[in-house]
């Protein structure tokens, strides 16, 4: 997906660990010379919507670190009415510049055209 210039690398892989984020990272670096990656919420797991386990901080740290954008893209409203820091997290991923929950491709799309 090409958005504006900016290259997106979909995938539907399964991201269990911080080790599952690097491969994905350099498929997505190497395999498709994208700047971002967007991934199902689906794929990430329900684990990773618990903070506590520290999946969710380990993955997104790697993404940080590789200077790769992550598109979380899916419905989270069921897991986001649960917990307030999953909230929290949430909305203050979406503020940033490396991590967006967003609800759709085309939500992602729009912001991506929007940073710009």
């Amino acid at each position: 997906m090409n958005v504006e210039g900016v290259r997106v690398y979909v995938s539907d892989a399964r991201v269990q660990d911080d080790g599952d984020a690097v491969q994905l990272i350099a498929d997505a670096h190497y395999g498709h010379q994208a700047e971002w990656v967007a991934v199902d919420a689906e794929q990430l797991g329900d684990d990773f919507f618990e903070l506590r386990t520290g999946r969710a901080g380990a993955i997104a740290q790697k993404f940080v670190n590789y200077r790769m954008g992550l598109a979380v893209v899916g419905d989270i409203a069921e897991k986001l009415a649960g917990s307030k820091p999953l909230r929290d997290w949430v909305r203050e991923s979406n503020r940033g510049r490396s991590l967006w929950f967003v609800t759709d491709l085309d939500a992602l799309a729009e912001r991506l055209q929007d940073r710009q």
